[in-house]
């Protein structure tokens, strides 16, 4: 409990303990080739990448993340397990199970690399309370036994050094191995583009959606007449007097203009653009971000969420899975048959009448073998469970034989 005080201890106000800090905070992120600098804060002002960390985020925490045990062929939850209470429940006192894996997802969807203090107190070591730490304040060394020492800086500047036991890392794709890649330093030129259209766009509207050009004429101008001319410029420029109003120009002015308009840049394209790169960074479908396919149709859009649980989500739950399983498991509890899942079955439900059909095969209708109970499809319809002596038995082929269309049989 006295490393955990120390942990929480310090002015959260002031974050900067350094000039090193400092020089990090203000030029913090690689500049891209666009010449924006990028890291996780300005990324997130991209609303690409705000809604691919948040579609990734709330994949993980919409479905249950529980502890079970298997034995003997059957598969429970236990609730009573101190890491199931905290990962299910509530895992600190200020944060709820959803909050805390959504934090997780952000910092390893961005950063590659999310950290969390795992409170162990008692002779039995129980996992009382975990607390995330931003990955800004954590060092990682590998020392020279392959193990890794985490150094973690508090709010107040203060150090310490914590072992493997006290850190739960969470690291995403890794070269060194156990260091996870930043994704954002990654696609850095692909959000710098980003970035850079937007702010570009913005000043662009800024001034009225027109472009700058050049206004000659056929004189030396004096001080004085090139003061009348500015002036003059001002009440026919945008936010003049005069805007958007036919110009009166004499003495032989001719305007030209200079930079192309948004559809020479051909803008719209370039960001749709953007926004599948993005997307492709983060290996999220642009469809799940609101950016829409023109040629899919509604069974084509059924598909792709379907294939965005399969393809996006189900190895981030088993990423997470095995990590859980080995920073917050102990060797005997894996050794026993305990493990930690996602249940994504809500994500994958189709409509009623497809949900139908499966179930009716798998109960064994039309008199063939069923490999389901009633109880498994109730708790998949989260159902409670049946107290019929029936609902626990697998139905049996009419006339208690096996079907005659089995391909073994026949062989046999």
């Amino acid at each position: 409990m006295k490393l955990f005080g120390w942990l929480r201890r310090g002015v959260k106000d002031s974050p900067i303990s350094s000039s090193l800090d400092l020089f990090r905070e203000i030029y913090g992120g690689r500049p891209s080739m666009s010449g924006e600098t990028v890291n996780w804060q300005t990324a997130l002002d991209v609303s690409t990448v705000l809604a691919c960390v948040r579609v990734l985020a709330d994949g993980v925490c919409q479905v249950p993340f529980r502890i079970y045990e298997e034995a003997n062929g059957k598969r429970t939850v236990l609730g009573d397990h101190p890491v199931n209470r905290v990962l299910s429940s509530q895992p600190n006192t200020w944060q709820t199970s959803y909050e805390f894996l959504e934090t997780i997802v952000f910092h390893f969807s961005l950063l590659g690399n999310a950290y969390v203090f795992v409170n162990r107190v008692g002779m039995a070591r129980e996992i009382r309370e975990l607390v995330i730490i931003e990955p800004n304040r954590v060092q990682v060394k590998q020392r020279d036994d392959l193990s890794l020492e985490y150094k973690v800086r508090a709010y107040n500047g203060e150090e310490q050094i914590f072992g493997q036991d006290a850190i739960w890392h969470l690291r995403g794709p890794s070269w060194n191995s156990w260091m996870g890649m930043e994704s954002i330093r990654l696609a850095r030129d692909a959000v710098g583009l980003s970035i850079s259209l937007e702010r570009g766009q913005s000043e662009f509207q800024k001034n009225g959606a027109r472009t700058s050009g050049l206004l000659s004429v056929d004189e030396t101008l004096s001080e004085e007449k090139f003061k009348f001319l500015a002036a003059w410029l001002d009440k026919h420029m945008p936010g003049g007097e005069r805007a958007s109003k036919p110009i009166i120009a004499d003495q032989g002015m001719e305007y030209s203009q200079f930079t192309m308009s948004s559809a020479d840049q051909q803008l719209i394209e370039t960001r749709r653009h953007q926004i599948e790169e993005i997307c492709r960074g983060f290996r999220v479908m642009p469809i799940m971000v609101g950016h829409p396919d023109k040629t899919a149709t509604y069974a084509s859009a059924e598909q792709m969420f379907l294939a965005h649980v399969v393809h996006t989500l189900m190895p981030l739950y088993r990423r997470i899975e095995v990590s859980a399983d080995v920073n917050l498991l102990s060797p005997a509890d894996r050794e026993a048959g305990l493990y930690s899942k996602f249940n994504p079955n809500a994500l994958m439900r189709g409509a009623a009448k497809d949900r139908g059909e499966f179930y009716a095969k798998a109960l064994g209708s039309g008199g063939s073998k069923g490999w389901m109970t009633q109880n498994d499809v109730r708790a998949l319809e989260e159902l409670d469970r049946s107290d019929d002596p029936l609902a626990d038995e697998l139905a049996q082929p009419m006339g208690g034989q096996e079907p005659a269309d089995d391909p073994e049989k026949e062989d046999a």
